[in-house]
């Protein structure tokens, strides 16, 4: 059940149009985004997403920007909670991938860091390549 809700998340996602995708291609975006790491205990950089910023008032499930060392956008990610995934009546609706053009999208389970405590799955929107995804894995 988990799985198939996030990978029709993650398909709806492919099919949003692209939200300002011109001011978030570069670190820091535009708007109301905040970069993780001074919200919460966290680095400025994770291995295999990399350098975060979300909206705070989407927490937890986000989107959350992901770019690289060099501040080029690589993916969005939402970190939905597994209790509210296993809730029939929570919805996560018109889920959007600001960054624009998604190439592949990864659901994995998280048993929860900073930020986001509970037990939850990441679903990340990559807008760049499979291979291009290295840009982030160190």
């Amino acid at each position: 059940m988990l799985f198939r809700f996030a990978v029709a998340a993650g398909l709806a996602a492919l099919a949003m149009p692209a939200l300002a995708a011109d001011q978030v291609e570069k670190a820091p975006p535009a708007g109301s985004y905040k970069k993780v790491s001074e919200l919460v205990k966290l680095p400025d950089f994770l291995p295999g997403l990399g350098q975060l910023y979300v909206d705070p008032k989407t927490l937890p499930a986000g989107p959350f920007l992901a770019y690289d060392r060099d501040g080029r956008l690589v993916s969005t990610v939402y970190m939905l909670p597994i209790e509210d995934l296993s809730n029939k009546d929570k919805r996560f609706d018109d889920l959007a991938a600001p960054g624009g053009r998604v190439d592949h999208v990864d659901v994995y389970f998280n048993a929860g860091h900073p930020g986001v405590e509970k037990p939850h799955a990441h679903v990340i929107l990559w807008h760049v390549s499979k291979t291009d995804e290295g840009r982030v894995a160190k």
